[in-house]
């Protein structure tokens, strides 16, 4: 299995790197391909992939093909792919709002599988959503499946609107992860706590509560209940919390990237 990433940003060589220390590639390495010269040059360096600098060398032989640069390029790359593909090949878009009409639109090809992955994927923690065209067979699926298992876990979906859910919840989850714990760590410093331990304070806080969760069958709610007793500290932050209503802005918030998935998509 022949396996090309389009794109060496964050998130293709993070896929990149996943999949090519996994065993899914039997005895071909990755390829991956830039026309960033600095980036090429670095890749090269490392010698972890075959590096190409030229769609027509690597493109044509490729089984799977991730494409993995930002939505704003990919009109100017689907016009250089277009004559290079074939109707046997899958194409794995990484790229947040593009349809899987619209890649069909511009290349031409049967089986294409939209994924949405997300930041913690760098770390092998993260979780990608994704979906297919009728055209790809279940063992294709399965194959990529594998490949984007590399990098955390994965879940399948019925179909593109739940793409677009998915950006609003563990797409962009991660920076609202970040922006509460931001705003943990600045009451932190305002408490008198240093730096260093103001971080060990939120992010082992952050840590124990997720572990809590994943060994439990326990839900979130059933844990604050538990850790909240009436009348104390723990009970006198919910309360501020309920009154200022952040649950329903936290939803709200998960809406609007959701919301702005679906119009970004209507734009491709």
């Amino acid at each position: 299995m022949k396996v090309l990433v389009i794109g060496a940003g964050n998130m293709g060589l993070t896929y990149a790197e996943g999949m090519s220390t996994s065993t899914l590639l039997s005895k071909h390495r990755l390829n991956i391909y830039d026309t960033d010269p600095k980036k090429i040059e670095s890749l090269r360096k490392e010698g972890n992939f075959n590096v190409y600098e030229s769609l027509e060398e690597c493109l044509p032989s490729s089984d799977i093909v991730f494409i993995a640069v930002k939505p704003y390029h990919c009109e100017s790359l689907f016009k250089d792919m277009k004559s290079l593909v074939n109707s046997q090949q899958i194409f794995v878009s990484l790229m947040a709002g593009v349809t899987l009409q619209t890649i069909q639109n511009h290349l031409n090809v049967p089986k294409i599988v939209r994924a949405m992955p997300n930041l913690p994927a760098k770390v092998g923690k993260g979780v990608t959503s994704y979906t297919e065209t009728e055209n790809v067979s279940k063992v294709e699926l399965i194959a990529v499946r594998n490949l984007l298992d590399t990098t955390g876990s994965s879940i399948h979906v019925d179909n593109e609107t739940f793409i677009d859910a998915s950006t609003g919840i563990s797409g962009s989850g991660p920076a609202y992860v970040f922006y509460f714990m931001q705003s943990m760590l600045e009451a932190a410093h305002k408490m008198g706590f240093s730096d260093y331990d103001s971080r060990v304070l939120v992010s082992n806080t952050f840590e124990g509560a997720i572990e809590l969760f994943n060994q439990s069958d326990i839900s979130p709610k059933s844990w604050i209940d538990k850790v909240a007793s009436k009348g104390g500290t723990t009970q006198a932050a919910i309360d501020s919390m309920e009154d200022n209503n952040v649950k329903e802005l936290i939803q709200e918030a998960a809406y609007a990237a959701f919301n702005r998935a679906t119009e970004l998509g209507k734009t491709k």
